[in-house]
């Protein structure tokens, strides 16, 4: 019996260490479990303040983005004038599209028959849609990196979900850059053409719409023979989407 009891105290210890064991256990698991309730609240207090952000800008129109402040900042100064819709030449909006985003009124703000096409034909060039380029503009940063680019594609569901097609073009051709420190369709119209956004012609606005997609190196106004052609491939788009319907969501 004498040996017996060294045996109770060594189980006794053994039950202590494995209480404490679970005890060591449960505090981890208590605090990952509030990690994640941290996580999940912020998720959705950053969902709700973007859908706040995004919605207010239906009705009120944004002051720029990040990357125009940017360029302020490095530049010194920008050129920007807000015109509405009804002050832009409808053939400039036609030829954004045709230029840009020929599906534009067709997509819910990603192109997939653009995107497979893209992937498929093995092409370096983007297959970002008008929506996504607004939500890039106004809420967020230029980058390549896969988290900008996953914060572009919430922001792009969020605009094509609050805003009209409309609306989304207005702010597009009023934050898109035409030229280093120049911004919107109406700086862009007088600084090349010393006309308004709304007297734009046809050639005008096809020749503005083809420099978008490399606006510091190219220029509208002494275009090369590539720009040249590009322009006439435009004006043919504008005036084909205006005929098959595909301009009708933003009322031309």
């Amino acid at each position: 019996m004498s040996r017996a009891a060294p045996k109770k105290k060594s189980t006794r210890k053994t039950r202590k260490a494995g209480r404490a064991k679970r005890g060591l256990f449960d505090h981890l698991a208590d605090g990952i479990r509030w990690l994640l309730r941290l996580f999940w609240r912020a998720l959705a207090i950053a969902f709700l303040v973007a859908v706040a952000w995004v919605g207010l800008y239906r009705f009120v129109n944004p002051p720029g983005g990040i990357f125009m402040l940017q360029e302020y900042r490095r530049i010194g100064s920008i050129e920007r004038e807000w015109v509405p819709m009804e002050r832009i030449a409808p053939v400039m909006a036609r030829s954004v599209i045709a230029a840009e985003d020929a599906n534009f009124c067709l997509h819910w703000g990603f192109d997939m028959s653009e995107i497979r096409r893209v992937i498929e034909a093995g092409s370096t060039r983007g297959a970002s849609t008008l929506s996504q380029q607004t939500a890039k503009n106004v809420f967020l940063w230029h980058g390549r990196t896969w988290s900008r680019k996953a914060l572009e594609s919430g922001f792009t569901l969020l605009v094509e979900a609050l805003w009209p097609k409309r609306r989304i073009l207005e702010i597009y051709l009023n934050v898109a850059e035409f030229d280093e420190g120049v911004f919107g369709i109406e700086a862009a119209a007088q600084r090349y053409f010393r006309t308004s956004a709304a007297d734009l012609t046809p050639l005008q606005a096809a020749r503005l719409a083809v420099v978008l997609p490399a606006p510091k190196s190219r220029d509208a106004a002494n275009p090369t023979q590539f720009l040249r052609n590009r322009t006439a491939s435009v004006m043919d788009g504008a005036a084909t989407i205006a005929r098959d319907g595909r301009a009708d969501c933003i009322g031309g």
